[in-house]
C-alpha cells in the first residue's frame, strides 16, 4: 500500500489522502493517512507509526495511571478513553493517562479557587483585587489547557498546580483577614486538595486520580446529573478559551469573571445540586458565553475592521515561509509586523484562514494566503510545509519528528520537546529559524483561490437583496453548517449537506468543517446571490446568530421562524459552549453530529428534544430532504 502511495503520479497522492484519509486512521500518521480497508490498517500502521514508549519504571509507574476522558467527540469507541480495562497509551488525541490525572487535578483546583473567590466577592466589592484578577486569568488559562489538542506536557501542569497553590493560599489568608476586619464569621473553607507539599509529578498524577471524571461520577445526585455537570464544565472549558483570546486583545468583563467563578463553585457541590439547577446552569453558561463571543467579535472588529469579502491564495509562493495555526489573530499581526522587510511570506492554517477578511491585515503584502486545511490533517502538512510552524491555539496534535524541531507552541499550547514562546520578543527566533531554511523553491504549478470574510456587516449590506430574494422565491432557505472538523468519515455529512443544498439555499458556514467543501465551487443564486458565506472562525457563531436575527427582525418573526438548518458539526469544548449559547437563545431544531456528546445521558438527550428540538445527524440525503420540504 506504502509503494502504491509513493508511486503516485504528481498530486495524486495529495488527491487520495484528502478524499480517503479522513477518519479511516484515527489521525494521519507517518505522513500517509490513508487505507481503503480494515486489513490494511495494521500494515500502514506497522510501516508508519511512530511507536511512543511503554509505560516503564523510569516513567511514572509500571501501569498507567487511571485515565478517564470523554470530553471530546472522537473519545475511543464513542464511550471513553479510558484504562479501566486495559494499560493504554495515551487516549484518541494523544494524551497520556498522567497528563489526563493532572487535567483533572487542575480542575478540580481551580473549582476550589474559585470556591473562595466566590466567598470573598460575597463579603467585599473589591472586584479589581489584585489576587482576584490573577485568580481571574489563572482559570481561563487553566481551564483552557485542558481542551482537546492543547497541551499535553506534563511539566506545563505541574507548573500550574504549583501556581494554583499559592493562589489559594494567599485567596484563604485575604478572605480570614477581610472576615476579621468586618466582624463576619470565617467559615474556614476546607482545600479540596491537600497538596502534602509534594509537588512531584508522580504524586500530582496520584492526586489526579482521584479526583476527576469518575470522582464527579460517584458523588453526583443521578447518572443524569452527572451528565449535566460534564454537559456544563465542558461548556465553561469553551467558554474559558473564548474569554482568553478576548483577553489577549485587550476585551475583558469582570462581570464574566464572576459569573465563571459562581458556575465553578456551583459545580464544586455537585452531590447537592439537581438535575433541574444543572440544566438551569447549562443556560446560564450559554448566556455568559454568548457576552464572552461578544467581547471576542469586538476586539477583532475594532483592532482590524469588519470582515470584508476576500480572495485568499490557497497555493504557495516562492520563497521563505511561516506558518501560523490556531485561532489567534494578534500572534498572527505580530508574525507579520517582525517579517515585514524581510522577505518572508506568512501563511494561515486551520482557523485562521478567516483572518485574512479582516481590512486592518490587508497592508500586509506578504501575507500570502492559506496553507492546507483543517487540524487534524497537519502531520501531513506541517511535514510537507518548508519552514517554521507557530501554533498559537488549539488543535495541535503529537508532533512527528520530521517536523517537531520547527514547531513552535504559544499561550496555553505545549507538547513536551516542543519550543515554547512566552512572549512576543520569542518571535524574533522563529523569524531567524525561517530565514534559515529553504522555504518554497517554486510558485505552485496552478494559483487557486478561496473567498472568504461574509461577517455579518458583509451580509448584512446585502439586507435589501437578500430580502428581496427572499419576497421573489429566489431564496427559500438558509443552512447553518459549522463548527469543529475531524478524522472520521462520518463528518462527510457536512460537505453532503451543503454542496447537495438545492441553488434556492444559501450557506453559512463558520469554524474548521468548512474545510470539507469550501474548495467547491458554489454557483449563485439566480439572482446571482453568492451562496457559501465564509462568516469566520467558530466563535464567529456570534456573528452568524446576529445575521440570523436581523433577517427574522426584517420578516417580523424570529429565528425559528425563518427557513433557516442548523447541521453543527462538534469535536471538542468550545463546539460545546456554542451549543450552550445557541439553547439559550431558544434556537431550535439543531441537527448535531457526526456523534451526541457521550455525556448526554438518554434522559439529558431526551430533555433537550423536547425542549429544543435538539437532535442527532442522520443520513445527509435523509435530513436534507426533511430540511427542505419544511
Amino acid at each position: 500500500m506504502v509503494e502504491y502511495l509513493n508511486a503516485c503520479p504528481h498530486g495524486m497522492k495529495d488527491h487520495l489522502l484528502q478524499q480517503f484519509g479522513f477518519g479511516l486512521l484515527r489521525y494521519p500518521i507517518g505522513g500517509l493517512g490513508l487505507c481503503l480497508s480494515n486489513g490494511l490498517v495494521s500494515t500502514i500502521r506497522k510501516q508508519l507509526i511512530q511507536k511512543r514508549p511503554k509505560f516503564s519504571p523510569n516513567r511514572l509507574s509500571m501501569n498507567s495511571p487511571g485515565m478517564f476522558c470523554f470530553q471530546c467527540e472522537q473519545t475511543k469507541k464513542g464511550v471513553a478513553c479510558s484504562n479501566d480495562a486495559e494499560d493504554i497509551e495515551s487516549g484518541v488525541c494523544g494524551k497520556t493517562p498522567e497528563v489526563a490525572c493532572l487535567q483533572d487535578l487542575l480542575v478540580h483546583q481551580m473549582m476550589g479557587i474559585s470556591q473562595l473567590v466566590t466567598k470573598l466577592q460575597s463579603i467585599s466589592d473589591d472586584s479589581e483585587n489584585t489576587l482576584i484578577r490573577r485568580a481571574d486569568h489563572f482559570i481561563i488559562k487553566g481551564l483552557f489547557s485542558t481542551l482537546t489538542n492543547v497541551n499535553n506536557d506534563k511539566g506545563r501542569f505541574q507548573a500550574y498546580l504549583l501556581e494554583g497553590k499559592g493562589i489559594d493560599d494567599s485567596l484563604r489568608q485575604i478572605y480570614a483577614n477581610t472576615c476579621k476586619e468586618k466582624g463576619i464569621a470565617n467559615e474556614h473553607i476546607l482545600p479540596l486538595i491537600d497538596f502534602e507539599d509534594n509537588f512531584s509529578v508522580l504524586a500530582l498524577v496520584k492526586l489526579g486520580e482521584k479526583s476527576g471524571v469518575l470522582h464527579r461520577k460517584a458523588i453526583a445526585s443521578s447518572i443524569d446529573a452527572w451528565g449535566l455537570g460534564e454537559l456544563c464544565l465542558y461548556g465553561l472549558k469553551g467558554m474559558a478559551a473564548y474569554a482568553e483570546h478576548a483577553r489577549c486583545l485587550g476585551q475583558e468583563d469582570s462581570s464574566v469573571y464572576a459569573s465563571l467563578h459562581k458556575y465553578l463553585d456551583f459545580l464544586a457541590d455537585l452531590p447537592n445540586r439537581s438535575e433541574e439547577e444543572l440544566l438551569s446552569l447549562a443556560l446560564n453558561i450559554g448566556a455568559t458565553n454568548f457576552r464572552v463571543m461578544e467581547l471576542l467579535d469586538y476586539g477583532h472588529t475594532e483592532r482590524y475592521g469588519h470582515p470584508t469579502p476576500t480572495k485568499v491564495l490557497t497555493s504557495h509562493k516562492k520563497g521563505k515561509a511561516i506558518l501560523v495555526s490556531g485561532h489567534d489573530i494578534r500572534d498572527l499581526e505580530e508574525v507579520l509586523i517582525r517579517t515585514s522587510g524581510t522577505g518572508i511570506n506568512v501563511y494561515t492554517h486551520g482557523e485562521l484562514l478567516p483572518a485574512h477578511g479582516y481590512p486592518g491585515l490587508h497592508k500586509y503584502p506578504h501575507l500570502a494566503g492559506n496553507y492546507g486545511g483543517a487540524w487534524q490533517m497537519q502531520k501531513i502538512e506541517f511535514a510537507k510545509f518548508p519552514g517554521p510552524v507557530l501554533v498559537t491555539t488549539n488543535c495541535m496534535i503529537e508532533p512527528m519528528k520530521s517536523y517537531k524541531d520547527r514547531l513552535y507552541t504559544r499561550h496555553t499550547v505545549g507538547w513536551e520537546e516542543v519550543k515554547h514562546i512566552s512572549d512576543f520578543t520569542g518571535f524574533d527566533a522563529l523569524v531567524k529559524h525561517a530565514l534559515e531554511l529553504e522555504g518554497f523553491e517554486n510558485d505552485a504549478l496552478q494559483e487557486t483561490s478561496i473567498t472568504v470574510g461574509f461577517g455579518r456587516n458583509a451580509v448584512l449590506e446585502l439586507a435589501d437583496k437578500v430580502l428581496e430574494a427572499v419576497s421573489s422565491g429566489d431564496i427559500k432557505h438558509f443552512f447553518v453548517v459549522g463548527g469543529c472538523d475531524g478524522s472520521e468519515a462520518q463528518r462527510s455529512y457536512f460537505k453532503d449537506i451543503a454542496e447537495n443544498a438545492p441553488r434556492d439555499a444559501v450557506v453559512m458556514t463558520m469554524g474548521c468543517g468548512k474545510y470539507r467543501f469550501n474548495k467547491t465551487p458554489f454557483e449563485t443564486t439566480l439572482g446571482g446571490l453568492p451562496r457559501l458565506l465564509d462568516v469566520g472562525q467558530c466563535n464567529d457563531a456570534y456573528s452568524a446568530i446576529q445575521i440570523a436575527s436581523a433577517l427574522a427582525k426584517a420578516l417580523h418573526t424570529d429565528v425559528n421562524g425563518l427557513p433557516i438548518h442548523f447541521a453543527i458539526s462538534w469535536f471538542e469544548q468550545k463546539a460545546v459552549a456554542v451549543l450552550l449559547t445557541m439553547l439559550h437563545l431558544n434556537i431550535k431544531n439543531i441537527h448535531l453530529g457526526p456523534k451526541l456528546p457521550a455525556f448526554v445521558t438518554p434522559k439529558v438527550l431526551k430533555i433537550l428534544n423536547e425542549g429544543f428540538g435538539l437532535t442527532p445527524v442522520d443520513k445527509a440525503q435523509k435530513d436534507l430532504q426533511k430540511f427542505i420540504t419544511l
